[in-house]
């Protein structure tokens, strides 16, 4: 009688390493069967792919306007359009990513998102590239998590992890601060539809990358349909709320409330919750998630609403906008490195505190800016906010994966960025309702600034009360309970 077909699943008991052949059967227990490296360079590509999207549309937005006849509302929902997505469906796809084995999620996403982003770049009005956003937008959720659990799972070792996971978050934070420069850029020596085009060839390689990743395991439980879809509400209704404003916006408002409300009492009794919710009895996590959340509200806020005081306002074009973030650009590569090194050595604490702090004063020193400005101190003026962000940024990511066991590596990913998109999608929707009167710019953008600053001295001291004691690099949590105080 032949023997049953092995699947993914199949248990397989321990070999001697002599007898153990990576072709033919999986490695033993904590070891990955294939180098680690493949694995890091496939999740980094694939983080810098979709957080570029987030800020790279930032510059070419007039263009898009002239090219598409859009509105300023129209071109806040070519931002949010593809964050909105982003942010309402994290929770499910980080959960998606422990089911299903994070490398199949990640391929699958990023094969989804390439495509899209060739429909991006041949849509033919602002509707069909909204809806080519969005669907951007839902594929950066399905990679994003994914691409870090697939760093949790590579990298058992914590200290290893925490170099590993400071790496992959260079990939995003340069993302991040490359895209603005990067689109001023493409929009200038081409047109805004090569800040899509230009996914094809990053898509590609990361999708061969993504062959030589080992597969991950699948963590078989029922989906916990009923709470995903509240989430995927209330997030949504939200972001809406706040964009629109008005009737339409309360209505917006009102429906998030009650999908809130629907998502916690599901959550509270289903045997297998999206999201449990002793996870934010955590302080670490909890901490981690508002750190991150204001960090993205003012760091992407700052980019979307100077952006068009560059171009808008000043009169520079797309190129010399661009070239104005590249101080901040050059400092997020630089000091992610840094920050890893620091969460290390110190724990994630230390540089989280710093971080926010230079952040919130990077925003204050923003408020003098005017049209008269000369280029040179706007461009230094803007260095601070980065400088802090990219301090604080790798170390609450790495307090927060440190936090929960491996095998909830995909659904704590999903958590933390499903908030930090919330936060940028709201202050693009913010930001844009305060400079909407082109008469007021000035004003509103500085009333922006001043709201970003608040909070993040609010999320500093609740990271100094709730990170009490020093946190260092230590064997993961895999026995720790989800729930219970910080660290």
């Amino acid at each position: 009688m032949s023997p049953e077909p092995l699947t993914d699943d199949s248990p397989l008991p321990p070999l001697p390493r002599k007898l153990r052949s990576r072709r033919a059967l999986p490695p033993a227990p904590g070891e990955s069967g294939v180098s680690p490296g493949p694995t890091l360079t496939a999740a980094l590509i694939g983080f810098f792919l979709v957080t570029l999207d987030a800020s790279v549309v930032n510059v070419a937005l007039p263009a898009m306007g002239r090219e598409l006849h859009g509105g300023l509302a129209g071109l806040q929902w070519v931002v949010d359009g593809y964050t909105l997505a982003f942010a309402a469906l994290m929770l499910s796809t980080g959960a998606l990513a422990d089911r299903v084995g994070a490398s199949r999620a990640f391929a699958a996403g990023t094969a989804v998102f390439t495509a899209a982003s060739v429909a991006c770049g041949l849509a033919p009005d602002l509707v069909a590239l909204v809806a080519a956003r969005v669907v951007q937008g839902t594929a950066a959720a399905v990679v994003l998590p994914s691409s870090l659990a697939l760093v949790r799972q590579a990298f058992p070792d914590a200290r290893k992890r925490a170099r590993a996971i400071s790496v992959w978050a260079a990939g995003g934070s340069t993302a991040v601060a490359l895209g603005p420069v990067l689109g001023g850029a493409l929009t200038t020596a081409w047109s805004w539809r090569a800040i899509f085009f230009v996914n094809l060839p990053v898509g590609v390689a990361a999708l061969l990358l993504a062959s030589r990743v080992a597969r991950s395991p699948r963590r078989p439980a029922p989906l916990d349909l009923p709470g995903q879809a509240a989430a995927v509400v209330a997030l949504a209704a939200t972001t809406y709320a706040v964009i629109e404003g008005g009737r339409v916006g309360a209505t917006a408002a009102a429906v998030a409330a009650v999908a809130l409300a629907v998502f916690l009492a599901v959550e509270s009794r289903h045997p297998h919750p999206v999201v449990p919710l002793g996870l934010f009895r955590n302080a670490t996590v909890s901490v981690s998630l508002a750190t991150g959340a204001a960090l993205s509200f003012a760091f992407y806020g700052v980019i979307f609403v100077l952006s068009l005081f560059f171009q808008e306002v000043r009169g520079q074009s797309a190129m010399t906008a661009g070239l104005m973030f590249l101080p901040m650009t050059v400092l997020i590569s630089t000091v992610n490195v840094v920050s890893g090194k620091a969460t290390n050595r110190y724990g994630p604490r230390v540089p989280m505190i710093v971080g926010q702090v230079v952040a919130a004063a990077g925003l204050l020193v923003l408020l003098p800016v005017g049209t008269g400005t000369p280029p040179p101190v706007l461009a230094l003026a803007m260095a601070p906010l980065g400088l802090g962000a990219a301090l604080a940024v790798p170390a609450l990511t790495a307090a927060a994966m440190g936090a929960v066991p491996a095998e909830r590596a995909g659904m704590a990913a999903g958590v933390l960025n499903a908030g930090r998109q919330v936060a940028g999608g709201l202050a693009v929707a913010v930001f844009g309702s305060l400079v909407g009167d082109r008469t007021r710019f000035l004003s509103g953008m500085r009333e922006g600034l001043v709201v970003s600053a608040v909070l993040l001295a609010a999320t500093a001291a609740a990271t100094a009360a709730g990170l009490r004691v020093r946190q260092t690099a230590q064997p993961g949590p895999e026995g720790r309970k989800l729930g219970g105080g910080g660290e």
